[in-house]
């Protein structure tokens, strides 16, 4: 089991694609608990002063940028023959960038594809490659991906982010469904805004003071931690709490009837 909910005393791996911000902190908590952490992400600095600070036994890092597809398959076969005892994959991947379509001459097309690429398609293509190795396994194995509260409300600066994290939020409900047979337990955590490098001005230059938008870092791993903890396949941070429990509920609902619905119909033929 990728982590024994009440008392985390097994040793397993875990891998966390980007690492800064939400997955440096993630991480660092998983490590005092015990975990063994794979860090991957595309600052060759970073990754090493991660596994400078927590020591080989506890840390190892790759560099590799997720936003490039081709090399994804690659690097799963990689990982795996390098560390057959994975059992756990954070997807942890995400940026954010501005977008008025009022304005469309200030678009930049290739911008867009790159955040869906790394926002939504890359988990795909991650999720594709990282499936049979872990669906083999005697033990439960666990698939962990942050979206976003924007996945179910959107807001008005940043359209493309909300869509990349609201395609997210439904491949992970569909997926969650597909493989409740298995051994795989499918993890969705939605941060509200938090106050990370995400809304950084060298990148999103329109917003003003970003790395002081949204809830510190620490709240949002103290509650993310929580839910991981209970063993939550649903974790809602801040304001995604009263979204989730309320009309995203009943969208969930919905979804739930009609697949019965289909299966039934399936089944009767």
């Amino acid at each position: 089991m990728w982590l024994t909910w009440e008392d985390l005393k097994v040793n397993p791996e875990a891998t966390v694609e980007t690492h800064s911000g939400i997955g440096l902190a993630l991480s660092e908590r998983f490590i005092q608990r015990g975990i063994f952490v794979i860090a991957v992400g595309r600052r060759k600095e970073n990754l090493d002063a991660f596994v400078q600070a927590h020591g080989p036994e506890k840390a190892s890092a790759i560099q590799f940028d997720i936003s490039k597809m081709d090399a994804i398959p690659g690097f799963v076969q990689d990982v795996i023959k390098s560390h057959p005892d994975l059992d756990c994959v954070f997807l942890n991947s995400g940026m954010q960038r501005g977008a008025n379509f009022n304005k469309p001459e200030t678009l930049d097309i290739s911008l867009l594809v790159e955040e869906m690429t790394t926002n939504y398609l890359s988990y795909l293509s991650l999720a594709k490659e990282f499936l049979p190795f872990l669906m083999e396994k005697k033990t439960q194995t666990a698939l962990i991906c942050t979206s976003s509260a924007l996945s179910m409300v959107p807001l008005l600066r940043c359209p493309n982010y909300c869509a990349s994290k609201a395609a997210l939020h439904h491949w992970l409900l569909v997926l969650r469904e597909q493989l409740k047979e298995t051994n795989v337990k499918v993890i969705e955590i939605f941060p509200p805004a938090v106050q990370t490098e995400l809304h950084d001005a060298k990148h999103q230059p329109d917003i003003v003071d970003g790395g002081k938008i949204g809830i510190p870092l620490e709240d949002f791993t103290n509650e993310a931690l929580d839910g991981l903890l209970k063993g939550l396949d649903q974790i809602p941070v801040g304001l995604a709490k009263g979204w989730l429990d309320s009309f995203e509920q009943e969208r969930q609902e919905a979804f739930a009837r009609m697949t019965e619905a289909i299966r039934a119909g399936a089944g009767s033929k």
